[in-house]
């Protein structure tokens, strides 16, 4: 029986880092779970929770799929063999993902943006979802409907507590 060589192998997902106003800015239409091509540095500075997702975006040359722009810094223990912190990093998907990915991708709006970095029974996972630019009364409109939910259900629990006493 082989011996595991102090990997992190918990079952479940740990998230390193996220991008909140993605879902802000675009209107997600799907999501995709990409492995990533790392070196070892990059690997452990994640494993350190440090990573920025906010200006990445993937682009598809030559049908394979590359994430540009996401920020690994550098690992603070690294020697020489430390890793750029914004290099391009190639996204592992299947054929059928990247050529429909492709398609949409190329209509007039649309683009593919990453939401979350996290490791997923100890590698690391990306998810990227095929996003729609919204337009500013679009995002007006968004919070407005979220700050209504938030006003009905804390009127709500209000006439529960008054309920209850």
């Amino acid at each position: 029986m082989a011996k595991d060589k102090g990997k992190d192998k918990t079952p479940g997902r740990k998230l390193v880092a996220q991008h909140k106003k993605a879902r802000h800015d675009y209107h997600i239409l799907d999501t995709y779970e990409c492995g990533l091509v790392l070196t070892g540095t990059e690997v452990k500075s994640l494993r350190q929770g440090r990573a920025s997702l906010v200006d990445g975006f993937v682009q598809i040359d030559g049908n394979e799929a590359w994430l540009h722009n996401v920020h690994i810094p550098e690992y603070t223990q690294g020697t020489w063999t430390n890793h750029a912190a914004r290099r391009k990093r190639k996204l592992l998907m299947h054929r059928a993902e990247i050529d429909k990915l492709e398609s949409k991708s190329q209509e007039s709006g649309h683009t593919i943006v990453p939401l979350a970095l996290y490791f997923k029974d100890g590698r690391a996972k990306v998810e990227i979802a095929l996003a729609k630019g919204k337009k500013e009364y679009d995002k007006r409109q968004t919070l407005r409907e979220q700050q209504d939910r938030r006003e009905t259900d804390r009127a709500i629990s209000a006439a529960r507590r008054r309920q209850r006493a």
